[in-house]
């Protein structure tokens, strides 16, 4: 993969991360055990990429700073949630997160998916699972139902190339053989 660089006028709490994309729910709204539907992707960065960790890593920080102010009363409160984890911990029997972090951010807005060229992106067949994107994600604190944290928001998503899918179900290559009209000859009769 080519380096990727950040835009210098972020705000402290957004990142672009370049990631391989994992239950992309992305074109449709999903509800989880009856929540509100939301757009929603798990970004599996690999530990390797030790930059975009490390900027993840700041502006979650950044919000935990903001929650101390606006959310926690003026203090951060032990053990909160953070929405980086790694794929060896957290999904053992997972081989696609294995050597990866990952982050699962959602939105109740759609992203914007465009290409490599900044033009949208219309066929949900062309961004998948597997495929490995840039996405925009915002952290911020929260304080909800005595759960306190940094939340992963999505923002939008730019596909920068191709991947092995992550449907978890069998390809018709891996299914069949390609059949030569000769084979035809070989069907039962009660099937001609």
């Amino acid at each position: 993969m080519e380096d990727f660089i950040m835009p210098k006028n972020l705000p402290v709490t957004k990142v672009i991360v370049r990631a391989k994309l994992s239950f992309a729910n992305i074109w449709e709204p999903k509800s989880i055990n009856g929540s509100d539907p939301k757009y929603s992707v798990s970004c599996l960065i690999p530990k390797t990429d030790e930059k975009t960790i490390e900027r993840v890593k700041k502006a979650i920080e950044a919000a935990k700073e903001e929650g101390k102010v606006k959310k926690w009363g003026g203090k951060i409160p032990a053990n909160i949630k953070v929405p980086l984890r790694d794929g060896d911990i957290d999904r053992p029997d997972d081989e696609s997160y294995a050597g990866h972090y990952f982050i699962n951010a959602n939105s109740k807005d759609a992203p914007q998916v465009v290409d490599r060229s900044v033009q949208p992106i219309l066929d949900p067949m062309d961004v998948y699972s597997g495929c490995i994107c840039n996405v925009s994600i915002n952290f911020y604190p929260f304080n909800a139902n005595g759960n306190r944290g940094v939340a992963a928001g999505l923002g939008n998503i730019q596909k920068v190339a191709d991947g092995e899918r992550l449907a978890g179900k069998a390809t018709a290559s891996s299914d069949f053989d390609a059949i030569d009209d000769e084979e035809d000859d070989d069907m039962p009769d009660y099937l001609s």
